[in-house]
């Protein structure tokens, strides 16, 4: 049976398809039980499980049509975006951000809201401007901007059909450099988080929650220069790698190196292993305005989180409008947990994390690990119950259900 990246899920079938054309593709879900696709396989939850047919798009005729005029580029579903980026760049643009690792496919970043730093930079889903899917019978359908659709289909984890081509608005390329600056204290992060994160296009804090913390600070070489000197901190003498201890070849080039975009935005290049490979991870968000609070209430955690982790990543994120995205209507503050990859270890400190954040109608990331069900959730989300009904009008026999799907969303 295959696996994901981390190793932690088996699925359920061992059938997996890689069709070749359009049409290909159309037959084979028209004539599946069950079906779903998956992507890179980076994520750690079930959400890409299926009793049935796995789909790569991996082979599927290329697209990447960009129109300069709309400042849109229009790419298949299935393309990574280490891939994407590097083309894009080619042609004088750039995406609006990147997630801290370019080894995952448009269609599973966009699915499950993935999503880089910066107060005002949204997910990655939120460049969407229309999706083509692949329903159910078969046949195609294509939600653009206007189609109040769109919103429940962006964030949609799979659940709707075969994302098969996404329209994306793109920027003119720009370039980063990218410094790392050490000590920063737990008083900063408590009191001055705001000022801090506020200090350059993408800002990432990066700790054990026991002991001082360091700021991945990336700065457009177009804006002002930072001075964290307000934070008491100082410049790494080195590269760093976001694990202390192990080496930063795999990390994207640091001490204020100019560079493209899509080389200084992720953490890691994308020619290595991301992270460490042996992990498991989780991501929560809270609503920015409580930041401080919340901060407080994860430090406090500190010596339970210890134990099973790796390494942790606090930055921020704007607000888009996609129904199940965890940013939907609020700027938010997301806690990413790198864990040892032992399940049974992790799941109580999820649980306890999830406690302690609670009062901020925490929402996780769907595609890693987190404890709370639907009827935790379902209140979290304002259109919670418009997208169960979009899945029932898309995919009415449940085609693309799967496991984790149903837990969220009970079939009629």
């Amino acid at each position: 049976m295959p696996k994901n990246w981390a190793g932690n899920v088996v699925f359920s079938t061992g059938h997996l398809e890689a069709p070749t054309s359009a049409g290909g593709l159309r037959d084979l879900v028209a004539g599946a039980d069950r079906v779903h696709v998956l992507g890179a396989g980076h994520s750690f939850s079930r959400i890409a499980d299926t009793t049935g047919t796995l789909v790569t798009l991996r082979d599927m005729p290329d697209v990447f049509d960009v129109d300069t005029s709309a400042g849109t580029v229009r790419v298949g579903a299935g393309v990574r975006l280490a891939e994407l980026a590097a083309r894009l760049h080619e042609r004088g643009l750039a995406l609006h951000n990147m997630p801290s690792l370019p080894h995952i496919t448009v269609a599973g970043t966009i699915t499950t809201a993935t999503h880089g730093s910066g107060d005002t930079n949204p997910s990655l889903a939120s460049a969407v401007r229309s999706v083509d899917l692949v329903t159910a019978d078969g046949s195609t359908l294509t939600l653009a901007e206007g189609d109040d659709r769109l919103d429940g289909a962006v964030v949609s984890f799979g659940a709707l059909g075969v994302m098969t081509a996404v329209e994306l608005a793109v920027v003119p390329a720009f370039e980063v450099e990218q410094r790392v600056h050490e000590g920063l204290a737990w008083s900063v992060l408590f009191d001055h988080s705001a000022e801090l994160f506020a200090q350059a296009y993408s800002v990432s804090v990066f700790t054990d929650w026991q002991g001082s913390c360091s700021a991945w600070v990336k700065r457009r070489v177009d804006d002002h220069a930072p001075d964290l000197a307000w934070a008491g901190t100082h410049p790494a003498d080195g590269p760093r790698h976001p694990i202390p201890g192990i080496s930063a070849e795999h990390c994207t080039p640091q001490l204020g190196e100019v560079g493209p975009w899509h080389e200084r935005l992720p953490h890691f290049r994308p020619e290595f292993t991301p992270s460490v490979g042996a992990e498991l991870q989780s991501e929560y968000m809270v609503p920015r305005a409580h930041a401080g609070e919340a901060v407080r209430a994860v430090h406090e955690l500190g010596s339970v989180i210890g134990p099973v982790l790796q390494t942790a990543e606090i930055r921020t994120v704007a607000p888009d409008r996609f129904w199940l995205s965890f940013a939907c209507g609020r700027p938010s503050l997301a806690f990413h947990f790198t864990w040892v990859p032992d399940p049974a270890a992790v799941r109580p400190v999820l649980a306890r994390i999830e406690e302690a954040l609670a009062p901020w109608a925490v929402r996780p990331h769907w595609g890693k690990l987190y404890e709370a069900g639907a009827e935790v959730l379902a209140p979290r989300y304002e259109q919670w119950s418009a997208f169960a009904g979009l899945l029932t009008d898309l995919d009415p026999e449940g085609k693309f259900r799967n496991e984790a799907v149903d837990g969220l969303f009970p079939r009629p």
